[in-house]
């Protein structure tokens, strides 16, 4: 009798544990996985639709991460006596031939829905429409399933208080799915190839060196992501304190930086779940602990509001389609904005490290998106689109998600902006944050490093830093800016 052979492709699902594409597959007498680098991804790309411009898909930081979670998903594969097949080219091309070559039954994969993840699963399936090979698709990168929603996906509220207490109140989270036995890697399968450089996915990118005043290295793959919920959670106890912490800008432990590993699927968000419930069994249950859960409902929220709204996230006016913003177009005040230099130091320093790192916290995010959208009044999606080149932790429905929130298009009914001078002396009141990112302003009073425009010309020379100079004037009014605002 033929043995039944099942082929596993691997999305933004690198990770053995928690994993049904990978646990159904497993179901066959032979288990090929597969790892397809889309061209699509990388590369300079029109947004689309209305107003378009081009972007640089994916940066350097996220493709290196991505290498190495990649990397880490064959390494456990290997070590379990199967292998990772990997090529380089459209899914709808690779995975189709891949499948007919190695005779398979069925294609085992994890779904999203997002337009781009949407269209390349439908593309392939499309392809094997004509052929006996029974595509499978398995929901698997949120806390609550779809199906355990206590509501239907098109339904889900737009305020996330409301899906929060419904989804606490009504539903439930599957335990995660234990790591499977993984049948042999079949002796006829095709090469399993190399896994490309850096540039070979785009030769415009460099191997980036890791950058020492970074708040963590994030080394790709689901081997890095465990050890981190081990070293956050448990050997460094830091959970206890994350509500407190969360907000903090400097240090790798003020909040839990899972999201790298979650967005590109290293890491389960109902295995960080069960971790946060056994420390709650183990040590403590507080505000903190609960936060934890809280946070990763807000990313369930994002996740389920494109399902809902699909690509109308992604038009200037949003999901509400306002059409009372002026958006305007400056590429100068763009390029000032993106490199962090425009002068407003808060804004400056979260962006340069955003450029030297890949990552910049939640806090940051806020008041960079806020100062782009609401006190230049530039085209948000610029700003959406650039931290998606930029961000080791990018997530489209996350990403998108919040920048339309923050520039009024999204998920509330309110005008939001943020005081970012307010925010600044709320959250790193000494101006830590701010000197470290900023050397140029390392010898000024706190309050100075944030508002340096309010020095006389004697005091810019007493502490040597001119204006204009050693750090440029601010690129806008502030004060006025918000009068319009208000």
């Amino acid at each position: 009798m033929t043995d039944t052979i099942s082929l596993v492709w691997f999305r933004r699902d690198l990770r053995l544990h928690d994993n049904e594409a990978l646990v159904e597959a497993c179901a066959a007498d032979r288990v090929v996985p597969v790892y397809c680098f889309d061209p699509g991804d990388y590369g300079t790309r029109p947004f689309g639709g209305d107003d378009s411009f081009d972007f640089e898909k994916t940066g350097a930081h996220r493709a290196r991460f991505r290498l190495e979670s990649v990397a880490d998903l064959r390494s456990s594969l290997r070590d379990r006596d199967s292998d990772l097949l990997v090529r380089v080219g459209r899914p709808e091309s690779v995975i189709p031939d891949v499948a007919a070559a190695v005779d398979a039954a069925s294609v085992t994969m994890h779904t999203w829905p997002t337009a781009e993840e949407m269209q390349v699963e439908a593309a392939v399936k499309r392809e094997h429409r004509d052929a006996d090979i029974d595509p499978r698709r398995f929901w698997g990168h949120t806390l609550t399933h779809l199906d355990d929603l206590p509501m239907a996906y098109d339904d889900v509220p737009d305020t996330y208080t409301t899906f929060r207490n419904a989804v606490e109140r009504d539903a439930t989270v599957r335990e995660p799915l234990h790591i499977p036995e993984i049948p042999a890697f079949p002796a006829d399968a095709p090469d399993p190839g190399s896994i490309p450089s850096i540039a070979d996915l785009d030769e415009t990118l460099t191997t980036p060196r890791f950058d020492d005043r970074g708040v963590l290295r994030f080394d790709g793959g689901e081997t890095a992501a465990l050890d981190r919920v081990e070293s956050y959670i448990w050997e460094g106890d830091h959970l206890r304190e994350y509500k407190e912490t969360r907000n903090r800008m400097l240090g790798a432990d003020y909040s839990s930086k899972f999201s790298p590993w979650l967005n590109e699927g290293c890491l389960s968000p109902r295995y960080v779940q069960s971790e946060v419930e056994r420390y709650e069994d183990v040590r403590v249950s507080n505000d903190s602990t609960y936060w934890l859960t809280f946070e990763l409902r807000w990313r369930d929220f994002f996740q389920f509001q494109f399902a809902k709204h699909g690509t109308e996230f992604f038009r200037r006016g949003g999901i509400r389609d306002r059409t009372d913003i002026d958006w305007r177009t400056d590429d100068a005040q763009f390029e000032r904005w993106a490199a962090g230099e425009t002068g407003i130091p808060f804004v400056d320093a979260n962006m340069r490290e955003l450029n030297a790192t890949g990552y910049m916290s939640n806090r940051g995010r806020q008041n960079a998106a806020s100062f782009l959208a609401n006190n230049l009044r530039l085209d948000w999606r610029r700003g959406a689109a650039y931290f998606e080149t930029q961000l080791v932790d990018y997530d489209p429905a996350s990403n998108y998600g919040n920048w339309a929130y923050i520039a009024g298009v999204g998920n509330d009914s309110r005008d939001r902006y943020f005081n970012i001078v307010k925010q600044a002396r709320q959250y790193d009141a000494n101006a830590d944050y701010v000197k470290h990112w900023l050397p140029e302003l390392d010898g000024l009073p706190a309050e100075y490093a944030h508002e340096p425009w309010t020095m006389t010309a004697d005091e810019q020379a007493d502490y040597g830093v001119q204006l204009g100079r050693d750090y440029p004037e601010p690129m806008v009014d502030l004060e006025a800016s918000y009068e319009t605002l208000r």
